[in-house]
């Protein structure tokens, strides 16, 4: 059995596919040179634990913090009305939670009941499970207080590094460059967030893109962990700030609906959506993922690993197209009502009668 195991394991992590032609694990392992302080894949397992700590400051902070806030601006914590009790109704429910008019009529001969009282219990059903605005102002104001520092702190550290100014700067060297700690916290940090999104998830209110952002996730935690231990993370940190920078004013822009002030949320979201456009649409794919098709191949030899993660990078970008074709359609609809109420890339699964009421009706309800 071991010595299965050990050829699995030696095929699977066989220096031809990850590390450039002629180096080995040894070559970049952290004891390998006195002068330049390699990458340590054993410090993957750090975010982990890492994960737990973020979401008990995230629980903290929505408690002590987010919560009170949201209640000194006005934002209620009531609950929706509860559907009454009903099993037949609640199985048919459980079934589908889209009910054609064939099946509200059969529903509603079955029960003695007339078709709009089986609609009425339907949007109570519905409805009942849709987070209070207080619980969404506190998710998003946990998500934006991460990106914010998360951003200052990648540009702070990254002032002063070569590559930031110069992306070639990231294959100088290559793979022997050294992880200075401020790198290193970066990382684990990022990665221990991302971890902790896979976690909450589940638990946060549903958005309509739930499936993409969590493939979005699993995407982000793979690219990262490739680029730690084949010692790319000079273009991570670059993906990593890029991506941070835009969000804070998706999130500012949520928190600013929630608490009632809708000039503010406009301003924001306007800012955001050009910021969203610029390093999304502009900056990712043609500095850092041309670089990484382009340029990285004339300057470092190609491996597989690397061919893996040029495909992570278009995978995210086409993430990103996705999304913007979302966006852009609100813009376009928030026109047409005089302001924009909401995001659709991440409005929720919760809003009532999405399906029956006019498109412009619905974009304010998460």
């Amino acid at each position: 059995m071991s010595y299965y195991y050990r050829t699995i394991m030696d095929t699977f992590w066989s220096e031809d596919i990850w590390l450039p032609p002629n180096t080995t694990w040894a070559d970049i392992s952290p004891d390998a040179d006195t002068e330049v302080k390699h990458a340590d894949s054993r410090h993957l397992f750090y975010p982990l634990p890492m994960a737990l700590v973020m979401l008990l400051l995230r629980y903290l902070a929505e408690k002590y913090w987010f919560a009170p806030v949201g209640t000194s601006l006005g934002i209620k914590n009531s609950r929706p009305k509860h559907a009454p009790d009903n099993p037949i109704l609640e199985k048919a429910y459980v079934l589908s939670k889209k009910w054609k008019h064939k099946q509200i009529q059969g529903l509603a001969k079955q029960l003695d009941m007339t078709e709009r009282q089986v609609e009425r219990w339907l949007r109570l059903r519905k409805g009942q499970n849709k987070p209070s605005t207080l619980v969404k102002f506190c998710e998003n104001s946990w998500r934006c207080l991460y990106y914010t520092f998360s951003f200052i702190y990648g540009i702070t550290i990254l002032w002063n590094k070569p590559w930031l100014w110069n992306i070639n700067e990231c294959w100088t060297d290559f793979p022997h460059q050294s992880v200075t700690s401020d790198i290193w916290w970066y990382y684990m940090v990022s990665m221990s967030f991302y971890w902790s999104l896979m976690v909450s998830q589940f638990f946060d209110v549903k958005r309509k893109d739930f499936w993409q952002m969590f493939i979005h996730h699993i995407a982000t935690i793979i690219l990262m962990c490739l680029s730690w231990i084949v010692n790319v993370f000079r273009v991570g940190t670059l993906v990593l700030v890029v991506h941070d920078s835009a969000d804070i004013f998706l999130e500012a822009a949520k928190m600013a609906k929630y608490s009632g002030y809708q000039k503010v949320c406009d301003t924001i979201f306007a800012i955001f959506t050009i910021l969203w456009i610029t390093t999304r649409i502009g900056i990712f794919p043609f500095w850092i993922i041309r670089n990484a098709w382009i340029d990285a191949p004339e300057i470092i030899p190609m491996f597989p690993c690397f061919k893996y993660l040029q495909i992570l990078l278009t995978f995210l970008m086409v993430l990103h197209c996705f999304w913007t074709y979302l966006i852009l359609k609100t813009v376009h609809a928030a026109v047409i009502v005089g302001h924009a109420e909401s995001d659709i890339r991440s409005s929720s699964e919760y809003s009532e009668d999405w399906e029956s009421q006019p498109f412009q009706e619905n974009l304010g309800k998460h």
